[in-house]
């Protein structure tokens, strides 16, 4: 698995503190704009009874692996900001 390809942020935004604090900022805005997109197709289908609770069921898990995404992203720039990886 290339890291690279997968956590592109992370190893475009690093050098310097400003550059982390970019990229940093960049995985809290897809954190934000994902939890905004799950939450409103959460509103929209919810309260159709069989349906919307499956499509909640979905979405909790996509909004589950977007936080690992977003995290695992952090923690892999400041990794590469540190040397400790390449």
């Amino acid at each position: 698995m290339d890291l690279k390809k997968l956590f592109g942020l992370s190893y475009k935004y690093v050098g310097s503190l400003k550059n982390i604090l970019i990229g940093i900022l960049f995985y809290f805005v897809i954190a934000l704009v994902a939890g905004l997109a799950i939450g409103l197709a959460g509103a929209l289908t919810g309260w159709i009874p069989v349906v919307g609770a499956l499509i909640g069921w979905v979405l909790r898990i996509v909004g589950i692996l977007v936080e690992i995404y977003v995290v695992a992203g952090i923690v892999i720039q400041l990794l590469v900001h540190f040397k400790v990886i390449k």
